[in-house]
Parts: C-alpha cells; sequence; structure tokens
C-alpha cells in the first residue's frame, strides 16, 4: 500500500468520524437536559454500565465525571448480573451504553435495574432498541456509518458515545459551578497536580537571598552576586523594600563604561521596576511570566517587600518544562 493510500485512509476516518461527531447537535434535546437535570439532583451515584468496546468508553466516561465533581462508578453488564447489582444504591441512576441497545447482556439487565426502580438513561444508536424503549431518558448517540470499511468495528459508534459523554460531563461541571480549585483537589499528584498546587513560596525558600543595601558599592555587589549564586542580586532599603535588582549584565555594561569604579554605587548601576510575582502565585504562572518577558529569574516579594529568587532552573527541576 502506497503511502497516498494510507493518508486517505486515515483521511477518511477522521471525516466520517467528525460528521458523527457533528450529527451529534440534533440530539442535545429535552431527553438529554433532563438526564442532565436528574443526574445533578440525584443524592446518589450514576453507575455507568456497557459491554464490548462500549464498557471501555463508560470507564472512560466514569473517570470524566468523577474527576469534574460528579460521583461515579462503573459496572461491567456481564459482571452485573454475576453479583455486581449490589453496587447499585437506593438513589443511583444508571446509565447503559450500547450501540444496538438489544445486545444480549443488555437485554438481562435492564430488567433487573428497573425492578430496583433506579431510573435508566440509555445512550444508544437505536431509538427502537430494547434499551431505549425501557430507558427513563435516551441519549442518541446515532451514527450513519462506521469508519471501518465493513462498516462493523465501533469506531465512529465509540467516538460518538465518548463525545456525548463529555458534553454530559462538562454541562454538569457547570452546573455545579466547578472551579479550577475544585479540579485542583481531585488532582494531586503527578505534573497535572503540580501545575495546580505548586507555588513560588515552596520553591523560592530553597534558595540563596542575595541583597544589597542602595549606598554598598562594587566590591560588595561582586561578592552578593556570586554568593548568591543566582546571577543577580537585589537592591533594598532598610526596610527591604525593593529598589531593583544588579545583574552580571549589569555589571558587565557598567564596567565597558566606567574607568573610575571605586566611587560606583548600588544606585548608579541597578535595573529599577525589576519583574516580581507574588509569593503565593502558583510556580507556573512564574513560568509563564519568564517565558513573557525572556528572563531566567524573577524576584519574589510581599507587598513590595523582598522575599527571594526564583530561578528558571527551579521551575525545570520541578518538572514543569
Amino acid at each position: 500500500m502506497t503511502k497516498e493510500q494510507i493518508r486517505q485512509i486515515a483521511l477518511r476516518t477522521i471525516s466520517l468520524e467528525t460528521e458523527s461527531v457533528a450529527g451529534l447537535a440534533q440530539y442535545v434535546n429535552d431527553d438529554f437536559i433532563n438526564a442532565a437535570n436528574a443526574v445533578y439532583a440525584t443524592a446518589g451515584r450514576l453507575v455507568i454500565s456497557g459491554i464490548g468496546k462500549s464498557a471501555v468508553v463508560a470507564q472512560k466516561i466514569v473517570a470524566t465525571l468523577n474527576s469534574t465533581g460528579t460521583p461515579s462508578l462503573f459496572m461491567h453488564a456481564a459482571d452485573a448480573i454475576h453479583g455486581d447489582l449490589g453496587m447499585i444504591q437506593q438513589d443511583d441512576i444508571v446509565m447503559i451504553i450500547s450501540k444496538s441497545g438489544e445486545s444480549p447482556e443488555i437485554k438481562v439487565l435492564v430488567p433487573l435495574v428497573k425492578n430496583f426502580g433506579n431510573p435508566i438513561i440509555a445512550m444508544a444508536g437505536n431509538e427502537k432498541s430494547f434499551l431505549c424503549q425501557n430507558a427513563t431518558y435516551i441519549l442518541n448517540t446515532t451514527v450513519s456509518q462506521e469508519a471501518c470499511p465493513n462498516n462493523l468495528a465501533p469506531t465512529s459508534s465509540t467516538t460518538a458515545q465518548m463525545v456525548m459523554g463529555d458534553a454530559l460531563a462538562v454541562c454538569l461541571m457547570e452546573m455545579r459551578g466547578f472551579t479550577g480549585d475544585d479540579f485542583a483537589k481531585f488532582h494531586p499528584g503527578g505534573l497535572l497536580g503540580k501545575k495546580l498546587y505548586l507555588r513560588v513560596q515552596d520553591i523560592y525558600i530553597n534558595n540563596p537571598k542575595p541583597f544589597v543595601l542602595p549606598a554598598d558599592g562594587i566590591k560588595k555587589i561582586i561578592i552578593s552576586i556570586s554568593e548568591g549564586r543566582m546571577g543577580m542580586t537585589v537592591v533594598v532599603d532598610e526596610n527591604k523594600q525593593i529598589q531593583g535588582v544588579i545583574t552580571d549584565g549589569d555589571l558587565r555594561r557598567m564596567l565597558e563604561k566606567e574607568t573610575e569604579i571605586s566611587s560606583v554605587q548600588a544606585t548608579d548601576i541597578m535595573s529599577k521596576g525589576p519583574k516580581m510575582i507574588e509569593a503565593d502565585a502558583l510556580a507556573v504562572d512564574a513560568l509563564d511570566k519568564l517565558r513573557k518577558y525572556d528572563i531566567t529569574q524573577l524576584v519574589v516579594a510581599e507587598n513590595n517587600k523582598y522575599c527571594g529568587i526564583i530561578h528558571l532552573h527551579d521551575l525545570v527541576k520541578e518538572g514543569l518544562i
């Protein structure tokens, strides 16, 4: 098979699945809205079940809902009729995902859930199916064609299910007023957790805190920069209020211009208005600022009072880059 043939197959697949997703817009109807309101209002959880590829989609939707404020759990349709029905509680809503709505396991499961008295949300591609006919709400995920050349392997249909699940999850997020801070509570680990939780004050305190006074001379400035190992020192007054900064570059530029340096003071060569960040700011905000101004360090301050310095290397060490 040629490169062009492979490319055309991939493009056809993307096109078919794109059309399937676009077609879902017509199915965001009163049933969808009522289902979202029911899940939002329930005191229980949303139990999501399916068989085959739909079960895999169900697990992904459960993961999305749990991480965005809607308590959910996955129940495999085959396992449900062999004991897992016990996970369904009185106030729970059950959503069952199936392309055809006619799978044998689904036909066994649906009457059992109905006997419990739990509302059923059907996510299916056939409104006339057994599943839909016995459901309280229907989330229609009908697709005209699978991307599979034989129109058999679940491709467009599972994509549609995934997108409909995301639509429901995002609606519930906004209905609950779920914020970035709420999101952070459920994602404390890994890089995402660091981006949501790690703050400047968690990092800069481990760094040296070089500073000089406005009237300090060249020797003190050089010693401060050298001992601080941050490539700069901060000029502060007696109350630790920031007056400016002096970098290695400032020193070099001064030496190029001045022949008599014995009388030079910190105020003569400092750069006023240094780029600063508050100690309680997120570390990712510090990274954004460093990138914006194409610099390698920021002065950490609280109400213009000098706290320390955060360096680009600190953020690299934390894995934020």
